[in-house]
């Protein structure tokens, strides 16, 4: 199941990022999808070896540290999604039986996003090395991607301001990198069983569950910013209300933190604060303004 779950992941990646490429060579614009050899290598497998590496490095961080502690877990499965413009709804591990430790769940919900997140920035630098900077058509369809703050850095970096009128058209490789730091920024959400949620538990015991229902909140103010937010926040609610506020017990629930891991876990919110965008998909009016 493991394999067969990555070989159409692979698969349904490498079309979308096809698809990505058409669009990068004709800058902004839609164009028909060509299945040529040079689309195939030029776009299609360049993004999904990127995202999969993000994604894959990502869960392998889970499940290597589950490994090394002992815990039962289950390989990575991926999930393909051909319909979506990733490609791919990303990966998740079954961990099978109760964490031993407060130290254990954080390390095991830590060791993801940070594997992912060292992954993604030298996919963006090359990413974004292999963009460019075109022209905006009038008209641009109707949607386009917000920057995270990591992806604003580099690029002012590499490319520095465009001129008015004109925007970074992101490779495939670079538009992998940013579903990455998506990801990672989603994951690192304080709540519930995400990777932030075994993070904020670790931190801060049972007390986290008000950082959970203040997670929802923060969830439902960021859908004024962008409607995508709403599946989003609509997925926290129904899981919220399946599973209540609290975090499943480790075994030892008294076990603090040492100062250690505590500098870690502000390392996980600075890798948060670089990975998050307040829009992720937005109006392209943003993009002529």
């Amino acid at each position: 199941m493991h394999a067969l779950l990555l070989l159409l992941t692979i698969g349904s990646t490498t079309l979308v990022g096809i698809s990505h490429y058409a669009s990068f060579t004709s800058d902004f614009l839609p164009r028909p999808v060509a299945a040529s050899f040079g689309s195939l290598l030029g776009g299609g497998l360049w993004y999904s070896a990127t995202i999969l590496a993000i994604l894959g490095c990502h869960e392998l961080g889970h499940y290597l540290t589950c490994r090394y502690y002992g815990v039962d877990a289950s390989m990575p499965y991926f999930i393909p999604a051909p319909i979506v413009m990733s490609g791919t709804l990303g990966a998740f591990i079954h961990i099978r039986e109760q964490i031993p430790s407060k130290r254990t769940l954080f390390d095991i919900g830590v060791a993801g996003p940070i594997a992912g997140f060292l992954v993604a920035i030298p996919a963006l630098l090359l990413g974004l090395t292999m963009s460019r900077v075109v022209r905006i058509p009038p008209d641009l369809p109707l949607m386009t991607i917000g920057e995270p703050l990591l992806l604003k850095l580099f690029a002012a970096v590499i490319w520095g301001t465009p001129p008015e009128g004109y925007d970074l058209s992101l490779h495939p490789v670079a538009f992998a990198a940013w579903f990455g730091l998506l990801v990672t920024a989603l994951n690192l959400f304080p709540f519930g069983q995400l990777d932030g949620g075994h993070i904020s538990y670790a931190v801060f015991g049972r007390a986290s569950r008000y950082v959970s229902l203040a997670t929802i909140g923060v969830a439902v103010v960021l859908t004024s910013f962008s409607v995508s937010w709403i599946v989003w926040t609509a997925l926290m609610v129904a899981a919220l209300l399946r599973f209540g506020p609290n975090h499943p017990p480790t075994a030892d629930e008294e076990e603090p933190l040492d100062r250690p891991r505590q500098a870690v876990a502000l390392f996980a919110l600075l890798i948060f604060v670089l990975c998050f965008t307040p829009a992720p998909i937005g109006p392209a009016e943003i993009l002529r303004h």
